[in-house]
C-alpha cells in the first residue's frame, strides 16, 4: 500500500502549508479546476452519486487490472474533493482501492471543516468509488 500512503502523505504536506481553511478551500478549487472532464455520456443519472448536496458524477473503468476514475461536479469545492480521492485511488488494483484507509481526509482536517450535508456527500463519493472496485474485484466488466 506504499503507493496510496505516499500520495496521501504528499496531500497532507501540501495542505499543511496553509493554516487557514479559506486558503485550503482555494487549493481544493484549484484541484477541481484541473480535474479532467468526465465524458459527456457519463454526466447522466446512472453515474450521479446519491446522497450529495451537489450533483456529482463518477465513472470507473478497469484497464489491465487497475481502476481508473473520472468525475465531475457542479460545485467547485466538491469537485476538488473528488479530485483528491481520484489522486489517491486512481491506477490501483480493485483490492488496493478496497483496502486503502483514506486517512488524509482527517489529517488535513477536511471532514471537520465540511457541512454535515457535504460530509455525507464525501462518504457517498467514497462508497461509490469502492463499489466500482468491488464490482471489478468480483469479475465485473473490464
Amino acid at each position: 500500500m506504499a503507493g496510496t500512503d505516499k500520495v496521501q502523505e504528499e496531500i497532507i504536506e501540501e495542505f499543511s502549508a496553509f493554516d487557514e481553511w479559506l486558503d485550503r478551500y482555494e487549493v481544493l478549487i484549484g484541484l477541481g479546476n484541473e480535474l479532467p472532464a468526465i465524458a459527456p455520456a457519463h454526466r447522466d443519472e446512472q453515474h450521479l452519486i446519491e446522497g450529495c448536496q451537489s450533483r456529482v458524477w463518477v465513472d470507473a473503468r478497469l484497464e489491465e487490472g487497475k481502476v481508473y476514475y473520472s468525475a465531475d461536479s457542479d460545485a467547485i469545492i466538491t469537485k476538488g474533493i473528488i479530485a483528491l480521492l481520484i489522486r489517491v485511488l486512481n491506477g490501483r488494483t480493485p483490492q488496493q482501492v478496497l483496502d486503502t484507509d483514506l486517512y488524509f481526509i482527517d489529517r488535513i482536517g477536511l471532514r471537520e471543516n465540511l457541512s454535515p450535508t457535504r460530509a455525507n456527500g464525501l462518504a457517498a463519493m467514497i462508497k461509490q468509488m469502492r463499489l466500482y472496485a468491488l464490482a471489478f474485484a468480483a469479475g465485473g466488466k473490464e
